[in-house]
């Protein structure tokens, strides 16, 4: 088999991947303001950068609030004032994951439709070579062991059919 390396892309290929990455690019310019500034945010609340800054402000709070460095008031005896900062930053930022989340479940759910696709038109074609191969094994009368399952396997099979019968499937009793 002539394999072609990676510096010889095919025609194809290029194209395919011209057509994806147009795709996220349009995605991209299609998202809203608010979920650009959610992804910023959940972006800088998943950095180091934001661990660190928390560290760094919520250590000092605790060791000016111990009494620790002398000269400095101490303004939050009973850190409840810390804790309540704390709880509204958890609130907001737990917030903007979700809203992170559901976007990229939409994203996923998106690819899981093109995956569908191709699976579905990979099926189809397979199914037709299979008819084509079993009609010239027939036309030059050739047998062969798989001549018993051939017909079911060049049977098509629409998605309306698997989900048809899946749903029969999920209200079957269980054991």
């Amino acid at each position: 088999m002539n394999e072609r390396s990676p510096a010889e892309a095919t025609p194809r290929l290029d194209r395919n991947i011209r057509a994806v990455l147009k795709q996220r690019a349009d995605d991209e310019r299609n998202r809203t303001a608010q979920d650009r500034i959610s992804q910023h945010i959940t972006n800088f609340a998943g950095s180091l950068k934001f661990l660190y800054l928390h560290i760094l402000a919520f250590g000092s709070w605790i060791v000016v609030n111990l009494g620790l460095l002398p000269g400095v008031p101490i303004f939050d005896p009973s850190f409840a004032m810390l804790a309540m900062i704390a709880s509204v930053e958890a609130i907001f930022i737990t917030t903007f994951v979700l809203i992170s989340q559901n976007r990229m479940a939409r994203e996923d759910a998106k690819r899981a439709d093109l995956n569908l696709q191709i699976s579905l038109l990979g099926e189809q074609e397979a199914t037709r070579l299979l008819a084509l191969v079993s009609a010239i094994a027939k036309r030059l009368d050739v047998k062969t062991d798989v001549d018993d399952t051939i017909d079911e396997l060049a049977t098509e099979i629409t998605p309306e059919q698997v989900l048809h019968r899946l749903d029969e499937r999920e209200a079957e009793p269980r054991e």
